[in-house]
């Protein structure tokens, strides 16, 4: 027990250093960058707007790859909002420390729900449109990003939600996959 207790205060510690070095990099114009994107990000519309894109204007490989995503998304919300969440029941960043830049979500803080859904949905995506990654990863990074510098999670909670994201969108992919007939037998539209 003991040693879990350690490795937790470091943690803590360097949440709180990766804390500090975030908030000594605002200013107002990055501020309000980042506080578009995570809103922006709030309940994965970002993402499914990309997917009713991709889904619009993508063919069959961008109805795929929206179907992929949303499926990712699906999977990563339900583990890191439910058990993840219920087990850890971690406490948000103190405002009195560093006001937020936003309104304090109700729930706990770990782990990141926006950093999950935006590294499972790129995943996914990436996964049918490889193209995609290159414009996708730097956007989920922001967002995953943008949760520490507005002030509502610590970097940890980002960590554990894109490890939830980069597995959801890993277990969409082979999901979807299963389900998909033959490449040799599917002509491209």
């Amino acid at each position: 027990m003991p040693d879990r207790v350690m490795t937790l205060e470091r943690i803590q510690r360097l949440d709180e250093t990766l804390m500090s070095r975030s908030a000594a990099l605002r200013s107002a114009q990055l501020d309000r960058t980042l506080v578009v994107v995570t809103q922006t990000a709030s309940l994965s519309r970002l993402w499914f707007g990309i997917a009713g894109g991709l889904a619009a204007f993508g063919g069959r490989r961008g109805r795929r790859a929206a179907c992929r995503g949303v499926g990712a998304i699906a999977v990563a919300s339900v583990v890191s909002n439910g058990p993840a969440k219920w087990l850890v029941r971690r406490h948000r960043p103190s405002a009195s420390a560093r006001p937020p830049l936003i309104t304090m979500p109700p729930s706990t803080s770990f782990p990141s729900g926006h950093a999950a859904s935006g590294f499972a949905f790129t995943l996914a995506v990436g996964a049918e449109l490889p193209a995609m990654v290159p414009l996708l990863a730097p956007l989920a990074g922001a967002v995953a990003y943008s949760r520490v510098h507005v002030g509502v999670h610590y970097p940890s909670d980002v960590a554990a939600g894109v490890a939830i994201g980069l597995a959801s969108g890993l277990l969409a992919t082979h999901i979807h996959r299963g389900n998909e007939p033959a490449k040799d037998a599917v002509q491209e539209g």
